[in-house]
């Protein structure tokens, strides 16, 4: 059974937050990018621009509440755009 997204993003956000503060800074979401796996129309993205669009305003922290629904509609924006498609041999999720 599939994990609905706010429950994904929410789980993802816990792991980040290793010390259960509340946020998680851009070097946690950092490491996490690259230890995590992320799917592959987020790793076309990297993780400096993913960032971008999770603290525009450039607090250098990002809530629960923000990351779930900025990673949501990430999610949804990514995979419905046709310019991040990927070549045949690449798999995809």
């Amino acid at each position: 059974m599939r994990m609905p997204p706010q429950q994904k993003m929410s789980n993802l956000f816990s792991n980040i937050d290793t010390a259960n503060s509340g946020s998680i800074s851009q070097a946690q979401f950092n490491q996490a990018f690259q230890s995590m796996n992320p799917p592959a129309v987020f790793k076309a993205q990297g993780a400096s621009a993913i960032w971008s669009q999770l603290d525009p305003n450039g607090t250098g922290s990002v809530s629960r509440q923000n990351f779930v629904g900025t990673m949501k509609q990430l999610m949804v924006s990514l995979r419905a755009s046709p310019s991040q498609t990927t070549s045949p041999s690449t798999s995809a999720l």
